[in-house]
C-alpha cells in the first residue's frame, strides 16, 4: 500500500512538473512574440519616418513649388491657370498646395464656361478653412445651375449655408441664388421662403441691382396670388 501511495505521489509530482515545465514555455514563447511585436513597431515606426522626410517633406515642397509657377505663369489667363492648376491638382492631390491647386483650376474653368470640368476638380478639393469652403460650395452651385442640374445646385448651395453658418457676406448671397433656383422650378414658396429669411435676417444686405428685397417679395406673393 505504501509503494502505491508513493508511486501515487511520483506520478502526481510529474504531472505538475510536466504542467509547470509547459507553462513556463508557454511564458517564453509570449515573450519571444511580445519581443517580435515589439520590433516589429519599432520598424514601422522607423519606416513612418523615413516616409516622412524621404517622402512627405519633398512632396510639400514640390507641390508648393508648382503651384507658385503657376500663379507667375498663368497671370489672370484662365486658360493657362485651367490647365496648369489641373496638372498640379492631379499630381499633388494629397497635399494643401494640390488641393488649392483644384479650386483654382474650378474657377477658371467656371470663367471659361466649362462647368464639367469646374465640378470635377471641386470634387477634388478639401480644407479646414470655414469660408473657403463654403465659397467652394458657391461655385459648385453655380456650375450645376449652368448645367441646369438644379437638385445639385440646391444640395451645394444648402451645404454652403451650413458651412458658412450666418455669415453677413456670404449666407444672404446664397439664400439669394437658392431663391432663384427655387423660382426657375416655379417653386415659388421656397423662394419666398428665401427671400423673408433675407428680410429678417440679413436686413443690411443689398443685391446690389435696384431691386429691393422687399420688391423680390412682393414679385413672389403676386406669382403665389397673395
Amino acid at each position: 500500500m505504501a509503494n502505491n501511495e508513493n508511486n501515487q505521489d511520483l506520478n502526481a509530482i510529474d504531472n505538475l512538473n510536466t504542467s509547470l515545465t509547459h507553462a513556463g514555455e508557454t511564458v517564453a514563447n509570449n515573450k519571444k512574440i511580445l519581443y517580435w511585436a515589439l520590433g516589429i513597431i519599432a520598424a514601422i515606426a522607423v519606416c513612418g519616418a523615413a516616409y516622412m522626410w524621404l517622402y512627405q517633406v519633398p512632396l510639400v515642397k514640390n507641390s508648393q513649388a508648382a503651384y507658385d509657377q503657376v500663379l507667375t505663369k498663368a497671370m489672370g489667363n484662365d486658360s493657362i491657370a485651367a490647365a496648369e492648376f489641373a496638372k498640379v491638382a492631379d499630381k499633388y492631390s494629397r497635399t494643401d498646395a494640390g488641393k488649392l491647386a483644384a479650386i483654382q483650376a474650378a474657377t477658371s474653368y467656371y470663367n471659361l464656361g466649362k462647368y464639367k470640368e469646374c465640378v470635377k476638380y471641386l470634387d477634388k478639393f478639401s480644407c479646414d478653412d470655414a469660408v473657403l469652403n463654403a465659397q467652394a460650395k458657391v461655385l459648385l452651385g453655380d456650375a450645376n445651375v449652368n448645367l441646369k442640374q438644379y437638385d445639385a445646385a440646391l444640395s451645394a448651395y444648402n451645404s454652403a449655408l451650413r458651412i458658412a453658418s450666418g455669415n453677413n457676406q456670404i449666407a444672404p448671397v446664397v439664400l439669394w441664388k437658392e431663391a432663384n433656383v427655387y423660382d426657375a422650378q416655379k417653386n415659388y414658396n421656397k423662394a419666398l421662403e428665401c427671400y423673408e429669411q433675407i428680410k429678417s435676417s440679413y436686413p443690411s444686405f443689398s443685391l446690389g441691382n435696384g431691386m429691393s428685397i422687399e420688391a423680390y417679395i412682393a414679385r413672389e406673393n403676386a406669382r403665389l396670388g397673395k
